[in-house]
């Protein structure tokens, strides 16, 4: 269930995936310290929770809709 503040993306899995999801974390928690991420490996895919404080929830949102919307050209 979406919740304010925070969003939840489900990554396929594949060779090599992981870490580059990993990687990323790593340098966006570098420059953009207002996100939380939290990442689980599932079975064919990787769970990524991030979360913001009040003050960025419009960044998450820009976020979510940039995701959202490249779902939809896929």
């Amino acid at each position: 269930m979406p919740q304010p503040l925070r969003l939840r993306l489900d990554l396929a899995g594949g060779e090599g995936v992981e870490d580059r999801v990993r990687d990323l974390v790593e340098r966006e928690s570098g420059c953009c310290s207002f996100f939380t991420f939290t990442t689980t490996p599932g079975e064919g895919l990787i769970r990524l929770d991030i979360s913001v404080d009040q003050a960025h929830e419009a960044v998450l949102d820009a976020l979510a809709a940039r995701t959202a919307a490249a779902g939809e050209q896929r």
